[in-house]
C-alpha cells in the first residue's frame, strides 16, 4: 500500500526551513467551531495545514507543502462531499424549469438537450477530479484558470461566477415564496421571502458544517422523493394509478405520439440547451469543496462517479417519465407558477394520489431552499479566492476561527433583498433583467474548467511528467475535455440562434427584438467587459506550458512506480470489488 502523510507528520521539516506554526481550531471551544461564539468571528490566525500530503516521502519539506493550504478548514467529511455530487443541484431547473422545457422542446427535444449537456457534465466532473485531488486549493477552478490559463480570462470567469450565485440567490428565495403559496395561505408575499431569507442566514451561522450537513440531508431526500416518483410514474404509465385519475388506463407512449415527441422541431431543442444547464448549474460545487475535505484523494473519486449515476437515473430517468405522463400542450406548464408549473407536482395532480403533490411540493420548497444556500457557498468561496489573488478587495480574503469566509459570506447574502422587487408593479421587469446577468454563467463555467484541463495535461507532459503519475485520471483523456470545450460553443451558438429568432416568432418592434436579445444572451458582453478589464488592470498574459507552475498547492506527489504498483494491487482485487469500485468508489 502506498504510504500517506497526515496532519500529525507537521513537525518533521527541512533543518534548513523555518517552523511553520499551525492554528489548531480544536484548541477552541466547541461552540466557537461552530461559529455560535464572538470568538469564532475573530480572523483565523492561519491555516490548520488539515490536508493529507500523499506521497510525502518524495518531497524535501514536508511542511511547507503542509503550510501551502487554503486557510478554509477541512470540515467536510465523504458523505456530505458524495451527496453534493449527487443530490445538491436538483433544485429548480429539474422539478420547475423543466416544465417550460417540455412546452418548447417537447419529450424528445428536452431528453436530447439533458443528455447531450449530462454527457459533457460527466467528462467536466472528471476533469475537476484529476486537477483538484492534485490541487485542493482555495477557489478551485477559478484558481486553476489564473494558473493554467489567462489571469485576465480568470478575472472575468470568476467576478462572472460570484455574480450568478449572487443573482440566483433572490431568485430562489422567489421560487421558494411562490411555492409555498401552493398550499392557501394568508402569510404576505413579502413575509416569506423574509422568512426564507432568515432561514439561508441562520444555516450559514453554521459555516462550512451548517451548509454540509443541509446539503446531505436535503440531498437524501431529494433522491429518495425522485426514485419514489419515478417508481410511480411507471406505475401510472401501465395504467394502476388510482380509478378516479388520469392514470387509470395503459397510455404508454401516447403522449409521444399525440401530440408529438418535437414541440418546434429543431429551434425548440436549441431553445431548451440553456435551461437544461441551468438544471444541471452547481455540479461544479465539488472542485470548490475539495480545499475543504481532509484527503480529497479518498473522497473526489466517489463523488466524480456520483455525478454519472445523478444524470442517468435521476435526470434522464425522471424527464422519461415526465414526458410519457404529460402532452406539452398541458397549460399549467406555461401559465403556473412556482410549484403550479412543475411537471412532476401537475402529473401528481392528474394521478389523484392524495398527498403526494404536498409531499412533493415541500420537497420542491426544500430543494430551492438547499439551492440557495449553494448560492452563499460557491458565491463566497469565489469571491474569497479573488479577494487572495489581488482581484477583489482584501477584505473578502477574510476567514474566521469557524473558517467562515466572513464578509464574503455577508456580501452575497446581501443580494437577497433584491427578492422584494418583485413586490413592485414593474418588479418582474427589473427582475428578469437581472437574472439575465446569469443566463449563461454556468456555461463559461464549465468552459473554463474543461479548458484548464486542457492546458494542464499540455503542462503536465512538457514538465516530464507521466500521467501515471495522476492519482485519478479522467474517464475521457483530453479528448472529453474538448468534446466539453466543443459542445458548449456549440451551445452558445444554438442560444445565439434562439435569441435572434425565438420560439415563436420574432416580435415586431426592433426594440422588442433587441430586449429579447440580450434577455437571453446579456452574460456574454459581461464577461467581455470583464475580460477588458481585466487585462487593463492587471495587464498580465497567459504563460507558456513550460512556464505553468505545477509544484503551488499540490498535495500528491506519488512517483510513477508508486501509482503503478498501487494499481497493480488494486487490480489483483476480486472481480465484484473491482466493479463496485470502477462505479461508485476508487
Amino acid at each position: 500500500m502506498l504510504k500517506e502523510k497526515d496532519h500529525e507528520t507537521s513537525s518533521i521539516a527541512s533543518g534548513s526551513q523555518p517552523h511553520v506554526e499551525f492554528y489548531d481550531p480544536s484548541k477552541e471551544s466547541t461552540w466557537t467551531r461552530v461559529g455560535l461564539t464572538w470568538e469564532s468571528f475573530k480572523r483565523a490566525p492561519g491555516t490548520t495545514g488539515g490536508q493529507v500530503i500523499q506521497g510525502a516521502s518524495n518531497v524535501e519539506d514536508i511542511e511547507k507543502i503542509m503550510a501551502d493550504a487554503p486557510m478554509l478548514q477541512q470540515k467536510m467529511k465523504p458523505r456530505h462531499l458524495t451527496m453534493i455530487a449527487v443530490g445538491g443541484s436538483i433544485g429548480t431547473g429539474l422539478f420547475v424549469g423543466s416544465g417550460s422545457a417540455l412546452a418548447v422542446g417537447g419529450p424528445a427535444g428536452i431528453l436530447i438537450a439533458w443528455l447531450l449537456i449530462g454527457m459533457m457534465l460527466i467528462n467536466v466532473t472528471q476533469a475537476i477530479g484529476e486537477i483538484s485531488i492534485l490541487y485542493p486549493i482555495s477557489g478551485g477552478f477559478y484558481t486553476w484558470a489564473v494558473r493554467f490559463l489567462d489571469p485576465s480570462f480568470a478575472f472575468a470567469m470568476g467576478w462572472n461566477y460570484v455574480f450568478q450565485w449572487a443573482i440566483v440567490l433572490p431568485l430562489e428565495i422567489t421560487v421558494a415564496a411562490t411555492t409555498v403559496n401552493y398550499w392557501p395561505n394568508n402569510v404576505p408575499f413579502a413575509a416569506w421571502i423574509t422568512i426564507f431569507w432568515m432561514a439561508i442566514l441562520i444555516v450559514c451561522i453554521f459555516g462550512t458544517l451548517g451548509f454540509a450537513e443541509e446539503e446531505f440531508w436535503s440531498s437524501c431526500l431529494k433522491l429518495v422523493v425522485v426514485v419514489m416518483f419515478i417508481l410511480i410514474g411507471i406505475v401510472c404509465i401501465c395504467g394502476g394509478g388510482p380509478d378516479s385519475g388520469a392514470y387509470n388506463h395503459y397510455i404508454g407512449g401516447q403522449n409521444w405520439h399525440n401530440p408529438g415527441a418535437f414541440a418546434n422541431g429543431f429551434k425548440g431543442i436549441c431553445a431548451v440547451f440553456v435551461t437544461a444547464a441551468f438544471s444541471f448549474s452547481g455540479t461544479e460545487l465539488v472542485g470548490l469543496a475539495a480545499s475543504e475535505t481532509p484527503n480529497p484523494r479518498s473522497s473526489m473519486p466517489g463523488a466524480v462517479k456520483g455525478t454519472f449515476w445523478r444524470i442517468t437515473i435521476i435526470y434522464v430517468t425522471s424527464l422519461t417519465i415526465i414526458g410519457l405522463l404529460l402532452p406539452y400542450t398541458e397549460p399549467r406548464l406555461t401559465t403556473g407558477s412556482g410549484a403550479g408549473a412543475s411537471p412532476f407536482v401537475i402529473a401528481l395532480d392528474y394521478a389523484k394520489i392524495k398527498g403526494l403533490n404536498h409531499l412533493l411540493n415541500a420537497v420542491v420548497c426544500i430543494s430551492v431552499l438547499s439551492i440557495g444556500l449553494s448560492c452563499v457557498y460557491a458565491g463566497s468561496r469565489t469571491l474569497t479566492a479573488l479577494a487572495e489573488t489581488g482581484y477583489a478587495p482584501r477584505v473578502f480574503a477574510y476567514v474566521d476561527k469557524s473558517s467562515r469566509p466572513l464578509w464574503s459570506v455577508v456580501a452575497i447574502l446581501l443580494f437577497a433583498p433584491l427578492a422584494y422587487i418583485n413586490l413592485a408593479p414593474k418588479g418582474a421587469v427589473i427582475f428578469n433583467w437581472l437574472v439575465a446577468l446569469s443566463g449563461l454563467s454556468t456555461l463559461f463555467t464549465w468552459l473554463s474548467i474543461c479548458l484548464c484541463h486542457i492546458r494542464f495535461r499540455r503542462a503536465w507532459k512538457v514538465r516530464g511528467h507521466s500521467l501515471d503519475e495522476l492519482p485519478f485520471r479522467a474517464a475521457g483523456g483530453v479528448w472529453g475535455s474538448w468534446f466539453g470545450v466543443i459542445l458548449i460553443v456549440l451551445v452558445l451558438i444554438a442560444q445565439f440562434y434562439i435569441a435572434i429568432w425565438p420560439v415563436g416568432g420574432m416580435p415586431d418592434s426592433p426594440a422588442k427584438v433587441a430586449e429579447a436579445f440580450f434577455q437571453v444572451y446579456l452574460a456574454f458582453p459581461i464577461v467581455i467587459l470583464f475580460y477588458v478589464v481585466g487585462v487593463v488592470w492587471k495587464r498580465a498574459l497567459p504563460q507558456r506550458a513550460h512556464q505553468i507552475n505545477l509544484d503551488s498547492g499540490r498535495k500528491c506527489w506519488y512517483t510513477a512506480e508508486e501509482m503503478n504498483a498501487w494499481r497493480a494491487e488494486r487490480r489483483a482485487a476480486p472481480w465484484y470489488i473491482r466493479i463496485y469500485r470502477m462505479m461508485f468508489a476508487y
